[in-house]
């Protein structure tokens, strides 16, 4: 691996920042928003998916129980 100096190291460092696009507040709130949306419906969905495994459970067990 070729070694550089720092200042080219630097140098090429701050070049490499200079191409990042960075997100607008707009684009943040919108993506945090869906986020928390997407996570609640995961939330809900598992715990619809937990009842009605325990309430199928629950009804196996009673039946041989």
């Amino acid at each position: 691996m070729a070694t550089t100096n720092p200042l080219q190291f630097i140098q090429q460092v701050r070049a490499e920042v200079a191409k990042v696009v960075w997100p607008t507040r707009r684009e943040v709130m919108l993506t945090t928003v869906m986020v928390f949306i997407l996570a609640a419906l995961t939330a809900v969905f598992f715990a619809l998916v937990d009842i009605l495994i325990r309430g199928g459970l629950q009804y196996v067990l009673n039946a041989f129980g």
